[in-house]
């Protein structure tokens, strides 16, 4: 049985008083979208059936979801980061929850915990809905703050797979660029339905449903979803909190109306460009391309479509914010509209997501108040070093993600040199990246570090795409190749990474593994053309062989000190001679040993181990390297190949 865990500090903890490190993988990436009828999103829809839908099956099938379940905890995973979504729960219309997939998702959580896997729940949401080219939220949310989804298409209000992408034709295609998804976030439909859902009661007080502000209405119905997840599983042990909303959008908070900064490529929008485009204006835009600035302009809206529904208008144009001139051409009449309220600078940490924290954690702890709050502001702004205010929720985590963005937008990693993206900076050599990996990641450490004195991070997303370096991995396992050295880049990324989180003591909870996952760039995760699923069932080839289906395994499966008699100080792995080191400041007052992770791979006979006063024990089923220490202060334990 998992021992219950809680944080002391910057540190979790169980209930024997150990150090524990949560060392995880999010389940799944297809959980964005729905089980039935399929809805990977490289499939045209019009969602007409968004109300019918069933995530019933997300992330597995009851009948398929013990192997995947045994397959993580066997590769050493502790924890799951376990994806539901607002239109998971409610998608059917307002109060209407789907109790068959709240009973499903209670029976993962307890499937979980039977293989010793820790979880906390995942709101996931990208770009607001399916229906504004992410997931998330359901589409009657539109609805209700006044816009038609049907229209945004047309109007170029959002960039939809489903709709821009030509499955017949297949392969990658100029009307689909890679990681396009992003993009929406500065598009109408996702600008509009931010500002409200955060701030709409400041922003726009004449958007009001059933008699209240629609800010209210969109957030008291997100946190009843929350909570009738929440009610459901309450009883299961080794669930340990929620997490707040996964990389919540900003909208226009913060925004002048006429600004159009921050972007490093696609369409730049500002504020009046959406809201105007959003109201049938038509307007051309410039475009933007990494690196390079702009590179042209692109009309938007020719065909001048509203996206508001009929008898609905623009409540920001009410409120005095733009509205357009003689020649039709919009104008900001309050350029700060976004800015200011009664004359004082808006912040989005402060104003909003420290509320919205606090909302989440009364709702989850009105059900069971041991609970941990992991809490995500938006991720651009994490980088930017922007943390978490005073205020947020006592025992609050700093559930922040990182990537590797250099990666992760140009689809390619060279072990030998990296130019950073943001920065233009060149890394030469292995070494270098992981130091350049050390140096963001020690960004989002500080700011846990900051939150209420000292909170725990865990790294809320990271990883690597399996189709990067233009898919080379998939061809040559589709030209017969067994070795896992097809998978080199994704094995060094993966190693520079999780040496940096050892050298930072992090938790982390790598993103992603995908049931349904397919060598096929269109497949893939199941949404928006992405692979970063380190299972597939194309590699899935050996019924007898638990990792079967594995992609890089030496890269994430590697040794790490699950819990400590005492604290962490350090840990090291290198995988060259397959020496772990690990230091301890031992407390004998803790009646439970240390546990360390040791997997076959790299110890397929018992690890040799090195260490003073203790005694070592060696658990064979769970790879386990157990060390008992006899008194107090600093011990160093070190793991050899026996």
């Amino acid at each position: 049985m998992l021992a219950k865990l809680g944080m002391e500090a910057d540190r979790f903890v169980d209930a024997h008083g150990r150090h524990v490190l949560l060392r995880g993988v999010n389940l799944g990436g297809d959980c964005k979208v729905p089980f039935a009828p399929n809805g990977h999103s490289y499939l045209p829809s019009d969602f007409a059936d968004h109300r019918t839908v069933s995530f019933v099956g997300r992330p597995a099938p009851l009948d398929e979801l013990d192997a995947h379940l045994a397959r993580i905890a066997g590769w050493g995973f502790n924890c799951l980061r376990l994806l539901t979504t607002w239109e998971a729960v409610e998608h059917a219309g307002p109060g209407q929850y789907d109790e068959a997939y709240l009973d499903y998702y209670a029976e993962v959580c307890r499937r979980a915990g039977r293989h010793g896997l820790y979880v906390f729940v995942d709101f996931h949401q990208d770009v607001w809905s399916r229906m504004s080219g992410g997931d998330g939220a359901p589409g009657w949310t539109f609805e209700a703050a006044g816009l038609d989804f049907t229209k945004f298409h047309e109007a170029g209000a959002a960039h939809v797979m489903q709709r821009n992408y030509d499955h017949r034709v297949g392969g990658r295609q100029e009307s689909y660029p890679l990681m396009g998804w992003g993009g929406n976030y500065r598009m109408p439909a996702n600008g509009i339905m931010w500002t409200l859902f955060f701030a709409g009661a400041d922003f726009a007080p004449s958007a009001t449903v059933d008699g209240g502000s629609v800010q209210t209405y969109l957030q008291d119905h997100y946190l009843g979803s929350m909570r009738a997840v929440a009610e459901r599983v309450a009883d299961i042990d080794n669930v340990i909190g929620f997490d707040t909303l996964n990389e919540p959008g900003t909208g226009y908070i913060g925004r002048a109306l006429d600004s159009r900064e921050g972007l490093l490529r696609g369409t730049a929008w500002s504020p009046l460009d959406g809201l105007a485009v959003a109201s049938g204006l038509s307007r051309e835009l410039p475009v933007m391309a990494l690196g390079r600035g702009e590179i042209g302009r692109r009309r938007v809206n020719e065909g001048g479509v509203s996206i508001w529904l009929s008898g609905r208008e623009d409540p920001f144009r009410v409120a005095g914010a733009w509205d357009a001139d003689d020649r039709g051409e919009p104008v900001a009449l309050r350029p700060d509209h976004f800015r200011q309220v009664a004359d004082r600078e808006v912040s989005m940490e402060r104003d909003y997501m420290v509320p919205f924290f606090n909302r989440v954690a009364h709702t989850i702890r009105a059900v069971r108040d041991d609970w941990l709050v992991f809490a995500e502001v938006d991720p651009f702004g994490a980088l930017r070093g922007h943390g978490f205010p005073e205020g947020c929720p006592e025992r609050t985590v700093n559930a922040s993600h990182w990537y590797d963005l250099t990666a992760l937008i140009t689809k390619s990693f060279d072990p030998n040199r990296m130019v950073d993206v943001l920065s233009g900076t060149v890394r030469e050599g292995p070494v270098a990246i992981e130091d350049s990996y050390l140096e963001g990641l020690s960004k989002l450490k500080a700011i846990g570090d900051g939150l209420n004195g000292g909170a725990p991070t865990l790294i809320g997303e990271c990883g690597f795409q399996y189709d990067m370096n233009g898919a080379e991995a998939y061809g040559r396992w589709a030209a017969g190749e067994r070795d896992p050295a097809i998978w080199d880049a994704q094995t060094t990324a993966l190693e520079l990474m999780y040496n940096a989180f050892d050298r930072l003591l992090l938790s982390s909870t790598q993103w992603n593994y995908t049931a349904s996952n397919r060598n096929d760039p269109m497949v893939g995760d199941g949404w928006n053309q992405e692979d970063l699923s380190i299972w597939s069932q194309d590699q899935s080839t050996t019924g007898d062989d638990a990792g079967s289906g594995g992609r890089a395994i030496q890269g994430f499966s590697r040794p790490y000190v699950r819990s400590a008699q005492g604290r962490i100080v350090s840990q090291r792995f290198d995988r060259a001679s397959l020496l772990f080191e690990v230091v301890i400041d031992a407390n004998s007052g803790v009646d439970a040993p240390t546990e360390i992770y040791a997997p076959a791979q790299f110890y397929p006979a018992p690890p040799q181990v090195t260490t003073q006063l203790s005694d070592v024990q060696w658990e064979p089923d769970k790879r386990l390297v157990l060390v008992r220490v006899a008194g107090s202060g600093e011990v160093r334990i070190t793991l050899r190949p026996g």
